[in-house]
């Protein structure tokens, strides 16, 4: 039987709209679940067989680049010891060494660059306070494998 209510006769909602509600309650719930923080972080990989290093110019990206997608898929986080490099794989772990001060970071390879002639690696700004090359914006370094 019907609900009577002010506007007329109402009826009770079928079964197929209420699973409808239902379904569409949990699809709305799963997807909210997957809105967090995200927390995704490259794989460790090792350098290329026979790659020893290389020696270069180094510079840094910091603020302008924050929160957004690296070319691995993670986001940019400027605190964090990370790098961008042409040709490494993701993942891969590097020493770099500041030539003129003896300074090294260990970083983790997770996006694409630098794209600038004479460069060979672009640092996050926590690497680049570890060289202590903040002020100047770029370094000569030499960039070893961590096996």
């Amino acid at each position: 039987m019907g609900i009577r209510h002010a506007a007329g006769l109402c009826t009770r909602p079928s079964g197929a709209v209420l699973l409808r509600g239902l379904l569409l309650l949990t699809v709305v719930g799963l997807l909210a679940g997957c809105a967090g923080r995200d927390t995704q972080q490259t794989a460790r990989a090792t350098a290329p067989a026979g790659w020893e290093g290389e020696e270069g110019q180094a510079s840094f990206y910091a603020d302008r680049y924050q929160g957004r997608r690296t070319a691995s898929g993670e986001r940019f986080d400027q605190q964090a010891l990370t790098a961008a490099h042409r040709t490494l794989p993701f993942g891969t772990e590097v020493r770099v060494t500041r030539l003129d001060n003896g300074r090294e970071a260990v970083v983790r390879v997770n996006d694409r660059g630098p794209f600038v002639r004479g460069r060979i690696i672009d640092l996050s700004r926590r690497a680049a306070e570890e060289l202590d090359m903040v002020r100047s914006g770029t370094a000569p370094v030499r960039l070893t494998p961590v096996r």
